[in-house]
């Protein structure tokens, strides 16, 4: 099972990553002032993950796959890791889709 963790940043900011259960990060947040803003986002993640929409599939100036989570607005809530494959990109949606409406919160911060 996937579990979101709030860290603190060095600069005061909250972040949070959702693990998925082998302990992998498969998505990242951008920075918070608040913790409450942090946890918005968490339950942003959550609704916005089980729209197939919302996901968009990107590539990096060096070929690598990645993508982002959005909102409704159109705002980045979240962002996976550089793969190697454009399959393993798919898998990382696919596990993000699977693991955040049930994840628990450990906050870390």
């Amino acid at each position: 099972m996937g579990k979101f963790e709030i860290k603190k940043r060095k600069n005061g900011e909250f972040q949070f990553n959702l693990k998925a259960g082998n302990g992998q990060i498969i998505l990242t947040s951008e920075g918070y002032t608040t913790k409450s803003a942090c946890n918005n986002g968490i339950e942003s993640v959550r609704k916005n993950s089980q729209d197939d929409n919302r996901f968009k599939s990107l590539e990096a100036k060096n070929g690598k796959p990645h993508f982002n989570l959005t909102a409704s607005n159109g705002q980045v809530i979240g962002t996976s890791e550089m793969y190697e494959s454009k399959s393993s990109r798919d898998n990382g949606i696919a596990s993000v889709k699977k693991n955040a409406p049930d994840a628990s919160i450990e906050d870390l911060s």
